[in-house]
């Protein structure tokens, strides 16, 4: 590792990744920074007691101040692109005039972003579920729908070679691909980077950037050591919580009154339908379809066939002894039916006197009318298959962490400005899902991937 580069990278995700792969590619001298490890199929964990605590934050879990709502984000090379499904979907009108609406940025719209998207699309594997390989919790999530009449539609993800008529489970996936079947950043854009000869460095947890005269000092740890490098330019891609907090820790809140505002996560809320019959939901192809109702996003919320490993779905059950007992020996009688609410951006990310970072995000009462609307549709379709109980559970997560450096072109409002530079700093960039106005209640992966994309273009001058 030098101590100088053209453009230095913090995080490995959605946007980091990509941007890596397209600076290198273009010439620049790349540093990438990654908190997390190095992992490759071959040495990802091989079960989900070993990669909770491994590939996680927080050892697997984070919560908000009020303990209720739990987060998950990777923590290694790749990101949360490694352990998520790989679902890739546009963002639709509706998204883009709302950020628009939100942001004042004139390229926040479906033709300008098109070939942005397009350039992703075009470097990677994107598959849908044949229906012959869809899976019993699929089956009945489609029959769910046709009987109420509600849309639905297959499930695009970034994956090849799975290896589903073979027996392959794709919900070992959560724990990383052991394929490399799996469109992550790590196997679609950093291995071809690295052997392009990018520069990475794992285990770089980054405390501060300062503004310097000629770019950014980026100053963090490696294996308890204090390191310090520079670049040029510096591009923060480390997620919502983790590109906020390094500009919180770097003073950035006295100006910019929007740091930390605006966080938003599409709470996720999981019902289950006990069957008399064997659902094996575990197995097979892990996500096949999803909703695709017009009713449903006009009401702001979406309905996904999901599932979980044994431990996730045994913290999912509030009750002890007896009780917690034989809901997991059910566990192979159990459906899954997935509630995601567009939630409204009203969280706040701080830090606290030992510098940690707090998480605010109370349910809105709009929130909550998705919520209940939502699960209301799930119980309905769940006792309309034959379910003998439905059980809906009292703890949701957000997995989909947007907002708290918001884009905008007012500094009073936003943190970056429509050329993706932190406002009042030329050599400092945002990237990632934490420049989101609001939440567009659609899995935004793949137009994170898109955005870093049009920064690498304007980065090396070829969207001149």
């Amino acid at each position: 590792m030098h101590s100088h580069y053209d453009v230095i990278v913090i995080g490995s995700g959605a946007a980091g990744g990509v941007l890596a792969h397209d600076l290198q590619q273009a010439g620049a001298s790349c540093l990438l920074l990654e908190a997390g490890k190095h992992y490759t199929k071959e040495t990802f964990p091989r079960s989900e007691l070993e990669y909770s605590p491994q590939l996680f934050w927080g050892g697997g879990l984070e919560f908000d101040s009020s303990g209720k709502m739990a987060f998950l984000r990777a923590r290694c090379v790749g990101g949360t692109t490694n352990v998520n499904q790989c679902l890739l979907d546009r963002f639709d009108d509706l998204a883009w005039a709302d950020w628009q609406r939100d942001s004042g940025v004139p390229f926040f719209n479906t033709a300008t972003m098109a070939p942005h998207y397009e350039a992703i699309e075009s470097r990677l594997s994107l598959q849908t579920i044949a229906p012959e390989q869809f899976n019993h919790n699929t089956r009945l999530f489609i029959e769910g729908c046709d009987k109420h009449g509600f849309g639905w539609a297959p499930l695009r993800r970034g994956q090849s070679d799975c290896a589903l008529d073979q027996g392959n489970d794709c919900i070992g996936c959560l724990g990383g691909c052991h394929r490399d079947s799996k469109q992550s950043t790590l196997v679609g854009f950093i291995q071809p980077a690295l052997r392009a000869g990018l520069s990475i460095q794992a285990g770089f947890e980054v405390g501060q950037v300062e503004p310097i005269a000629d770019g950014v000092r980026v100053q963090g740890l490696v294996d308890g050591r204090k390191v310090s490098v520079t670049g040029r330019k510096v591009v923060l891609a480390a997620g919502a919580l983790g590109s906020t907090k390094i500009l919180l820790q770097s003073g950035f809140g006295k100006h910019l009154p929007a740091l930390g505002q605006h966080f938003s996560s599409h709470p996720q809320f999981m019902s289950f339908g006990r069957f008399a019959d064997t659902i094996d939901a575990h197995k097979g192809a892990f996500q096949g379809v999803k909703s695709q109702d017009a009713h449903f996003r006009a009401a702001g919320f979406k309905l996904e066939n999901v599932f979980g490993p044994p431990i996730s779905i045994a913290m999912l059950y509030p009750r002890l002894g007896g009780a917690h007992q034989r809901f997991m020996q059910h566990y192979r009688q159990l459906a899954c039916i997935e509630v995601a609410i567009r939630d409204e951006a009203i969280g706040r990310l701080q830090l606290d006197r030992k510098g940690r970072l707090r998480i605010h995000k109370p349910l809105t009462l709009q929130d909550l009318r998705r919520r209940d609307q939502g699960l209301s549709t799930v119980q309905q379709m769940f006792w309309s298959l034959g379910a003998e109980e439905v059980f809906s559970s009292d703890f949701y997560f957000g997995l989909h962490l947007m907002g708290g450096c918001r884009m905008g072109s007012d500094p009073r409002e936003a943190v970056v400005g429509p050329d993706f530079k932190v406002h009042g700093q030329p050599h400092l960039y945002v990237a990632d899902s934490a420049l989101f106005p609001n939440a567009p209640g659609i899995n935004p992966a793949l137009s994170i991937m898109a955005l870093a994309q049009r920064l690498g273009q304007q980065l090396t001058g070829a969207d001149a």
